[in-house]
């Protein structure tokens, strides 16, 4: 039988969106906040000359700056004040993330509520700057290093650079709060969502006319097509999975009322790290190459030409550490989001208990036994859609626009939103109901 908020799900329908106000409003908001960002990939980085720059840029983009380009939005291929993006953002949320399990100090935060989050969320911005900094500078030295791309080399194109850039970021992240206190979903995931799906049209037209062209054959060209309608309903379906784990509260006595005892379930995803993995494995795969982008490499001794070349796009070493490091982070990231003790606990306070488990540190064995196999078989899915499609790039040359990362970025964000939208508009039929018993109330009661 369908639970109530099933029921009220299936009959959505348009007059339900049109009384909903404060989710349109919040629905507007979104949409102009993404607006101004894609704005934004469009301002040049003073000092540059975008022709000189379009040329470094294509002589490297497919085994260096493709995936940072991606995140950007297209902001470093046209190298423009938010080429940095929300990186360094996501870098230090998952810094600050980790520290929180090997920091005392950051763990007791943790465990305070609103308040101990504002003081981590400070230090995740913190962590921005610092980073932004770093990498803005890098980049600054990087683009000085590449044979007339910037028309004034010096301190004051680096300064201007780094201020240029790191303000681009900052202000994406402060976009992307802005989003999710008064948008609908996660800020910084619609913000890199709405980068990729910007860049989608021209890949799978970069796509098309490869196939029209001859350089891709009919049959590559539809079993791209083939490969990425499957790895959505795969993401979709495993997104969507979850193992709930019976709970039941025994029958209680308040006052002089006995409540009977209650079942209920524990979800546990599938996928508990999201989208994480990737896109830090990426981030991480391609730091070397990104430092090294726009540099000379004839200076470089030959053991690091030698590992700056097998860590290119779509070579076996770079594959073999995409998979082994995807794993790895989904197995970290899950231990840190997700912990088995206080859970464990918060049942015991309350009463409840897993069938046939004594509760206390055996539940808590027992929910890290079951994390511990859904998060492999998440891992393996996550390691499948990132590193299939990535062999099937390197392989045929199509847009890295139709990745693995990118589809499950689009994917799992889509997800999370619509399950946001609908999630306001129950309430809305929620409240609806509650006023039409309180009218009829008031008019039985007089």
């Amino acid at each position: 039988m369908a639970s109530a908020a099933e029921q009220l799900a299936s009959n959505l329908n348009f007059s339900t969106f049109a009384k909903a106000e404060d989710l349109k409003k919040r629905l507007w908001f979104t949409l102009g906040a993404l607006l101004v960002y894609r704005l934004g990939t469009y301002i040049p980085l003073p000092g540059i000359d975008p022709a000189a720059f379009g040329q470094a840029f294509t002589r490297h983009q497919q085994g260096v700056l493709s995936l940072f380009n991606m995140f950007a939005g297209g902001a470093v291929e046209r190298m423009a004040i938010f080429a940095l993006g929300i990186m360094p953002y996501i870098s230090a949320s998952i810094i600050v993330q980790l520290m929180t399990s090997v920091v005392p100090s950051l763990e007791q935060l943790k465990k305070e509520g609103e308040q101990g989050r504002k003081i981590i969320n400070q230090y995740t911005r913190y962590g921005t700057v610092l980073l932004g900094m770093l990498q803005a500078y890098g980049i600054a030295v990087g683009l000085e290093s590449s044979a007339g791309v910037v028309s004034d080399p010096g301190w004051f194109f680096r300064i201007s650079t780094v201020i240029s850039l790191l303000g681009g970021t900052m202000f994406l992240m402060w976009l992307g709060e802005q989003i999710t206190s008064r948008g609908i979903g996660n800020g910084v995931s619609l913000i890199i969502f709405a980068g990729i799906v910007a860049a989608l049209p021209r890949a799978l037209g970069n796509t098309l006319e490869l196939g029209r062209t001859g350089q891709l054959s009919i049959g590559i060209v539809l079993a791209v097509v083939v490969v990425a309608v499957a790895v959505i309903a795969l993401i979709v379906f495993v997104e969507r999975a979850q193992r709930r784990l019976l709970i039941q509260y025994p029958k209680r006595q308040v006052g002089n009322r006995m409540f009977q005892g209650d079942t209920s379930h524990l979800p546990l995803k599938l996928n508990t790290s999201g989208v994480i993995p990737a896109i830090f494995a990426s981030s991480l795969l391609l730091l070397p190459a990104t430092l090294a982008g726009f540099s000379d490499t004839s200076n470089l001794p030959t053991w690091a030409t030698t590992v700056l070349t097998a860590l290119g796009h779509g070579k076996p070493l770079y594959m073999t550490l995409y998979a082994f490091m995807i794993a790895f982070f989904a197995f970290f990231y899950t231990a840190i989001v997700f912990n088995p003790k206080d859970t464990a606990d918060n049942l015991k306070k309350h009463g409840g208990f897993i069938p046939g488990i004594r509760p206390g540190e055996r539940t808590a064995e027992y929910i890290d036994y079951v994390l511990t196999r859904i998060t492999a078989t998440g891992a393996l899915y996550l390691m499948f859609v990132c590193v299939l499609p990535e062999i099937l790039i390197a392989e045929t040359g199509v847009p890295f626009y139709l990745g693995g990362t990118s589809l499950l970025i689009v994917v799992s964000v889509t997800l999370d939103t619509v399950a946001q939208i609908q999630g306001h508009l129950i309430a809305q039929q929620y409240e609806g109901l509650i006023k039409k018993s309180k009218l009829r109330g008031g008019k039985r009661g007089r």
